[in-house]
């Protein structure tokens, strides 16, 4: 049977990277695949040059409770070391941020690692960001669940992470998906290799029993119910 874990990803701020120079970093309109996991790799206490072969195997998905609002800083670092390793030099870059946003993303796979995985989001190694370390979450990422249902029911099933939500913007990892993303990784985090990614995304009404009253928590201990878009 297969199980998926929830991971609410709440916060005043968010940033996920796929294409990222220092003086530009950008931010996805959801979270990322490498960014989720490196989450739960901080969270399990994983150096980036640990494997992470088992964590990239899990299928990913995002729900979109809330679209986050783009907004800029214009950072200035003064005293970089430049490449000589001896000139002080100030910097200038743009950084773009998701203001107000709330997602639930899922992963999919064997039970027992989702269990090893939410139980250090409960407890985590390192302290926990949304995409960048200026980023802290408003809401625990281990206050998700545990559910055995797949990837795509359990994300439509979840209770919403806000009120009068009336549809949720979904993107579903498919290897037939019309779309792709830059960010499954190859190896691990030190060596920044990452590959294409297949998704689908779609669009659903919210069921009108699903509310954002019921905790995720409750959620795990109801019936499943057969979800369709």
């Amino acid at each position: 049977m297969t199980s998926t874990l929830l991971i609410p990803l709440v916060g005043p701020l968010q940033a996920w990277g796929l294409d990222a120079r220092f003086d530009l970093r950008q931010t996805a309109t959801e979270p990322s695949k490498s960014g989720v996991l490196g989450l739960c790799c901080a969270a399990l206490g994983r150096d980036r040059s640990e494997p992470i072969d088992d964590l990239a195997a899990l299928a990913f998905g995002v729900r979109v409770d809330r679209e986050g609002r783009l907004t800029r800083d214009f950072h200035t670092a003064k005293g970089v070391i430049g490449a000589s390793g001896t000139d002080l030099r100030t910097v200038v870059s743009n950084r773009w941020y998701l203001a107000q946003a709330a997602f639930l993303a899922g992963l999919e796979g064997s039970r027992p690692l989702l269990e090893a995985i939410h139980a250090a989001l409960q407890r985590p190694h390192w302290p926990l960001a949304l995409g960048r370390k200026s980023c802290p979450p408003a809401v625990p990422p281990g206050s998700g669940t545990i559910v055995d249902l797949s990837l795509q029911d359990a994300l439509l099933q979840a209770p919403s992470l806000v009120e009068s939500v009336t549809h949720y913007r979904l993107v579903l990892e498919d290897p037939q998906g019309s779309q792709s993303r830059p960010d499954q990784p190859l190896a691990p985090f030190a060596i920044r290799r990452f590959g294409m990614r297949r998704v689908r995304s779609l669009s659903v009404e919210v069921p009108a029993a699903t509310t954002a009253s019921q905790s995720l928590t409750e959620f795990s201990a109801t019936p499943a119910r057969e979800a369709t878009p």
